[in-house]
């Protein structure tokens, strides 16, 4: 399976692991499966960082670095086609963030895994719901 990871599922996965349901453990942790990351959600994690919603005890860099490698992440960078599936994707609300994950998931035939309710039902996005 090819997964990508919402901003506050590969957040949860290094830090909070407890916030993971025990199948979403399990499918991230699967080393058959590949787990890939957006820069969208580095730059979301940038802002939480900075807005002094989460707290890293250590230089973001080092962390994000320790994260990437213990996790076995994927690049996924932005690019056009990306940008030109977001002009289809239309979300029932406004978070950017979620407007390029959903459109990076299309474009790349990838699983998002999150926990956003407001993810789960979109039309032509396969999901990895992650509940507790």
């Amino acid at each position: 399976m090819r997964l990508l990871l919402d901003t506050h599922i590969w957040i949860w996965s290094y830090l909070e692991p407890h916030k993971l349901s025990s199948e979403v453990a399990r499918e991230i942790s699967n080393p058959e499966h590949n787990r890939y990351l957006s820069a969208i959600s580095i730059w979301e994690m940038i802002n939480l960082l900075e807005k002094r919603r989460i707290h890293i005890d250590q230089d973001f860099g080092e962390w994000f670095n320790r994260s990437r490698e213990d996790l076995d992440l994927h690049e996924i960078p932005l690019n056009w086609k990306i940008g030109h599936e977001l002009r289809f994707t239309i979300l029932q609300h406004s978070d950017p963030v979620d407007r390029f994950l959903v459109a990076t998931a299309k474009v790349y035939d990838l699983t998002l895994v999150t926990a956003d309710e407001r993810l789960i039902g979109v039309p032509g996005l396969r999901v990895l719901e992650n509940r507790c």
